[in-house]
């Protein structure tokens, strides 16, 4: 391509409105406009290398034996009310009437399609197990889009799914997806890390894992232990059960004191004026579900994990109480409440199980109390792992390992649905002996357009972006220092040729500018090499530049289809 026939432009500052890197630079770079938030055009620089990551994602599925189909993003709302997920995505569903006042969805995912589907091609065992995909724009209505691709309103994404006869089968084609996805992200050179999570609104019982591309940037907190491979999202990630709680000899331990605390209704506060450090003290946040309250205790230091705690009741969304139904319960305001003669059902996190004693509320207005006793002064009977995993805690795999903590971008999740789905939509099929048994679905996405972003995220410096080979919108970029100069245009047209031919993406910036433009131009837009055409043509000689490296070299113009060849 001749960079005078490329419709690309560049600019010299980021527009106001981009936050993170990437979306500076691809702006800047002219491979993304955007038409309205969250929704954006993809220029040709842009669509290539979208186009590079497709192929990619393309290739291993179908290494992995999965089969390519093209479902409609246009659904039937009926089918999102009979998988009882309408309300579940609420108004992140893009919904819209037909001219006959039936109700639609833009797709933001193709669980219900997709079953409906198999529902009705396939009823017996011996055309299972079956893996099929789409590379497909989906659609969510996000509340505030940011950060250019990585949290858009449309947006592009492979998503994939499994249909078996039973788990096994399952654990087959999970293990087939959770590797392709290693490949691919491998094959992007993404760092990243494959972690434990929570299913979201996909839903789903069994296994799940999110791929997530390390950054700062990222809106995911994962903990890795520093010894073993064990990683979790925040939400996910356990905390080392520790030595087994022990019956204690409560004999001779001075009853709690009771002491004032003026307006001191917060950590914090608590830290700064009464000289009480955070991990001496033990938080009583009282929730509710659906009505019914119930308290968490955690340690001052320490946060509660709300979906631990729905997990150990059993219960669907919990929310901290309203301040009216707080003093009801405890008789107190929040800031002074405790769990010594609360008549509520408590939960008790092991780290709070385990002091020798601690500051509490003391259940009175700007009271606290001293020396309260876990065992003694409230029961343990509710006892278990209700925090967030913290900085330095011990790896609940090996045990040796101490947690920290990175940000991450998520750019895949594969799930195991189980019957979720195929039991709600009838997906049943018969088995051997003529029974009719459910179908075992997985389900296996990956953000296309976020996996872009990502990218650009991980590999760019302050001159601009540096596209990995595998996915750069170009492998060489030819920089013509000057057009009217014949000799240098000899040159730089004989080796685009001769690269063309030979099947080298390559682009030839033949634009009548000045030398500095050109090479802020190449800087910023990221292809690996640049071939630069100056003085030297005439000796024969081209200026090697690698990209990622930041290194220049003077050689023979012979030696340059060796050199790039190996990029």
């Amino acid at each position: 391509m001749r960079q005078t026939n490329l419709f690309v432009t560049t600019l010299r500052e980021a527009p106001a409105e981009a936050e993170t890197v990437s979306h500076q630079l691809l702006l800047r770079a002219g491979y993304i406009r955007q038409l309205a938030a969250g929704v954006y055009t993809y220029m040709p620089l842009g669509r290539r290398v979208l186009r590079k990551i497709e192929n990619i994602v393309r290739e291993e599925m179908d290494a992995s034996g999965a089969q390519e189909l093209l479902m409609p993003s246009l659904q039937p709302a009926e089918l999102w009310k009979e998988s009882e997920r309408y309300d579940v995505y609420g108004k992140e569903l893009m919904k819209l009437q037909d001219r006959h006042e039936r109700e639609f969805v833009l797709g933001p995912t193709h669980e219900e399609v997709v079953t409906t589907l198999v529902r009705d091609e396939i009823s017996s065992y011996r055309r299972l197990p079956l893996i099929v995909y789409q590379i497909q724009t989906k659609f969510r209505d996000e509340r505030r889009p940011r950060s250019g691709l990585l949290r858009g309103r449309e947006f592009l994404m492979k998503d994939a799914y499994s249909f078996d006869t039973g788990w096994e089968g399952l654990d087959l084609a999970y293990e087939q997806m959770y590797n392709a996805y290693g490949r691919i992200l491998d094959r992007c050179s993404l760092t990243y890390r494959a972690v434990q999570a929570n299913a979201g609104a996909i839903g789903g019982k069994g296994q799940n894992h999110e791929f997530m591309a390390l950054s700062e940037i990222g809106e995911d907190t994962v903990a890795v232990c520093s010894i073993c491979d064990y990683a979790a999202n925040i939400e996910q990630a356990e905390v080392h059960s520790g030595d087994a709680f022990e019956e204690q000899d409560f004999s001779g331990i001075p009853a709690p004191v009771k002491f004032h605390t003026p307006n001191q209704k917060t950590i914090q506060q608590l830290e700064q004026e009464s000289q009480i450090k955070p991990q001496d003290i033990i938080k009583t946040l009282i929730y509710t579900d659906g009505g019914k309250n119930f308290a968490v205790l955690v340690r001052g230091d320490h946060e509660v994990n709300e979906l631990k705690v729905q997990k150990y009741l059993g219960c669907g969304e919990i929310a901290l109480a309203e301040y009216d139904s707080v003093q009801a319960a405890a008789g107190v305001g929040s800031g002074f409440v405790g769990p010594a003669g609360l008549s509520l059902t408590i939960l008790v996190d092991a780290a709070v199980a385990g002091m020798a004693e601690a500051v509490t509320g003391a259940g009175e207005k700007d009271y606290h109390l001293r020396g309260v006793v876990p065992g003694r002064d409230f029961l343990l009977t509710h006892v278990g792992d209700f925090r967030n995993a913290a900085t330095g805690d011990i790896c609940p795999v090996c045990g040796e390992g101490k947690l920290v903590f990175h940000q991450g971008i998520e750019v895949g999740h594969v799930f195991k649905l189980g019957t979720v789905y195929s039991e709600k939509l009838g997906a049943t099929f018969l088995d051997a002996a003529g029974r009719s048994q459910p179908m075992v679905m997985g389900c296996y996405g990956i953000g296309i357009s976020r996996l872009l972003s990502s990218v650009a995220e991980q590999n760019h410096d302050d001159q601009g972006l540096i596209w990995p080979a595998a996915i750069a919108p170009y492998t060489v970029h030819i920089l013509l220092m000057s057009v009217k100069d014949e000799g240098q245009r000899e040159v730089a047209e004989a080796l685009y040729a001769q690269l063309t031919a030979i099947g080298i993406e390559t682009l030839l910036d033949d634009r009548d500018e000045r030398a500095g433009v050109k090479f802020k131009d190449s800087e910023l837009i990221g292809i690996p090499v640049a071939l630069v055409v100056g003085k030297g043509a005439a000796e024969q000689k081209v200026e090697y530049m690698d990209r990622r490296a930041g290194t220049k070299e003077l050689i023979d113009i012979s030696e340059t289809v060796a050199r790039v060849s190996v990029v």
